[in-house]
């Protein structure tokens, strides 16, 4: 009877061990957050949304990527100042294996931006860079 009873107690904590696991893979990993220079900030440009409901796009230009039409954020204005060290900083957005990544564009300081999909070339996906 106690061989029974420690035997059940062992199945039960080595599943319940295993379990923990599995649900804080994605939390103790140094994937969940990535983060990226790309470069000094130079300037920005609005682009207003073409049709009614569309976005507002602000498009950077850094030192790394000097022209404009490479990294797209929503927004309408920017707040990083010349010379900022500016990041590319993806996130997993949903714990599990079902979430995505999302992309966010952000400074030392507090200013974040989310990252859009979109390229003025060959509308190519933010992915394909980073």
């Amino acid at each position: 009877m106690k061989k029974l009873l420690f035997l059940a107690l062992a199945c039960l904590t080595i599943s319940c061990s295993t379990q923990l696991k599995t649900h804080s893979y994605l939390k103790d990993t140094q994937m969940t957050v990535t983060r990226r220079c790309i470069g000094n900030f130079i300037d920005y440009q609005h682009t207003g949304p073409e049709v009614i409901g569309g976005v507002n796009l602000i498009w950077i230009r850094t030192t790394q990527f000097n022209n404009f039409g490479k990294i797209s954020a929503f927004g309408k204005d920017c707040k990083f100042e010349e010379g900022e060290k500016i990041y590319v900083k993806r996130l997993y957005s949903t714990p599990g294996p079902c979430g995505n990544w999302e992309y966010v564009i952000e400074n030392d300081s507090s200013d974040v931006y989310m990252m859009s999909n979109y390229r003025y070339e060959n509308n190519m996906l933010v992915q394909a860079n980073f």
